[in-house]
């Protein structure tokens, strides 16, 4: 398959207003967008909708100003998570559903993601096929009178978004949760459900601005978060991501209660045979489903790669430590929201607690470095460093792992080592990155 130019493994980013998020590139790719999905769905229809961004309102109207030109309808969402848009791809029957969103980065970066009709995020084929598009959208046939489409604003959106969420909601009479918001596409439907669910509701960061999403709140910034619990009345907090595709936990002491802990307690309640993470999951979560009956399997870094695993083999229940957690029987992509109300429903139904969950999962100490290299892809099959690699993991002998791995981004391997010494997995990780660096300075 060729090598895709502008989506990445999470649909195209980049700091909105320079080069691919300019709005004449973005009305590019509309029509990019709007001329592969006619040849497949006449009159076909897509359903846009954004997070609290400021330059969501300029890439909206640029993307929508594309599709209507081949003739594509525009349904817009308006501010709804990631999964929201989604869930209202497949309930209005829509060729396709557009996120403009960036998630958990700063309010500068912007990122446009298609999910298919079937609320999937839009396979490698497809998206070929528009960045094919792309280079001929200057030559196609204009679109001119009646065929040209046309734009609704959808109002109800959020409402049967929310219906959807509490359909799956536990009873939550008697919790007092604490949620952050981050000032993104969660600020309102998140308290909406859970205080429709019956919790005690204290909501924070839930005022956009366009400019303040994830500025020191959300999931990857839990410290205020945890110090409203820690110092409040609260038997937990939930923390979401710009685009509430991830949520992660606070425990009623302080404790983040992440992914891991999620996917152990969700798979006990719901009796899964088997779980699939990543292979940045720690060790600990291994150990305990396998004392459970329950088998693990590890994929690449990403939660397009859970979600190949689990569609493929016909598996349920995957996600990784950032809160990002797959219930594909209940939905085709990741939901902060509909994660967080499945998780308290598990814990509700084994009478147990987020604290009791934390210390049960009792963490195997992880050291990470990274190596700045000149050519990461050559020391990845470096033969010398694949044979420090497997002596290692042969030292450690069940003990514990060692994973080295390119950077997504940069020119850096990434040395993780982990087990349950401490002292030897950070002499075990200094003596690979030592070797690394040297390795790829002879490369260099």
């Amino acid at each position: 398959m060729s090598e895709r130019k502008y989506f990445g493994t999470d649909g195209v980013r980049a700091v909105a207003g320079e080069h691919p998020l300019t709005a004449g590139w973005v009305m590019a790719l509309g029509a990019a967008a709007g001329e592969v999905l006619q040849q497949r769905h006449p009159a076909a229809s897509v359903v846009i909708g954004k997070d609290t961004r400021q330059s969501g309102d300029m890439l909206e109207a640029a993307l929508a100003a594309g599709l209507t030109s081949r003739g594509v309808n525009v349904i817009h969402v308006g501010v709804l998570p990631t999964p929201g848009v989604s869930y209202l791809t497949r309930h209005l029957g829509a060729a396709a559903g557009v996120v403009i969103s960036a998630s958990h980065n700063p309010y500068e970066d912007n990122g446009i993601k298609f999910f298919g009709a079937d609320g999937q995020k839009l396979s490698d084929t497809t998206e070929l096929e528009i960045e094919a598009a792309l280079d001929r959208v200057a030559r196609l046939v204009p679109v001119t009178g009646v065929r040209l489409g046309g734009v609704t604003n959808y109002t109800e959106a959020e409402r049967l978004y929310v219906d959807f969420l509490r359909s799956h909601a536990p009873d939550l009479r008697g919790l007092k949760i604490a949620l952050d918001c981050a000032n993104g596409a969660a600020y309102r439907v998140a308290p909406k459900v859970f205080q429709a669910a019956g919790a005690d509701v204290f909501a924070v960061y839930t005022t956009p601005d366009g400019r303040n999403i994830n500025r020191g709140c959300g999931s990857t910034h839990l410290d205020h978060l945890q110090r409203i619990v820690r110092e409040g009345p609260y038997d937990l907090g939930i923390g979401f991501d710009g685009d509430a595709d991830r949520a992660l936990f606070v425990d009623s002491r302080g404790n983040v209660v992440h992914g891991d802990h999620m996917l152990l307690l969700n798979a006990r309640a719901r009796g899964e045979k088997s779980v699939v993470t990543t292979i940045m999951a720690n060790m600990a979560l291994e150990v305990r489903l396998r004392e459970a009956g329950i088998a693990l399997e590890r994929t690449a870094v990403g939660d397009r790669y859970v979600h190949e695993r689990l569609h493929g083999q016909g598996l349920h229940l995957g996600g990784e430590q950032s809160g990002h957690v797959l219930f594909l029987d209940i939905s085709p992509t990741g939901d902060g929201v509909l994660t967080a109300l499945l998780t308290l429903a598990s814990m509700r139904r084994l009478n147990t607690s987020l604290d009791s969950l934390h210390d049960d999962l009792v963490m195997f100490p992880q050291t990470l470095v990274n190596v700045r290299v000149g050519d990461k892809k050559a020391i990845a099959r470096d033969e010398v460093v694949l044979s420090a690699v497997a002596e290692a993991e042969a030292r450690l002998s069940g003990r514990g792992r060692v994973n080295l791995r390119p950077s997504g981004t940069e020119n850096l391997i990434r040395v993780m080592v982990e087990g349950q010494d401490s002292a030897e997995i950070h002499e075990i990780a200094r003596t690979l990155a030592g070797l690394v660096e040297q390795r790829g300075q002879l490369g260099s």
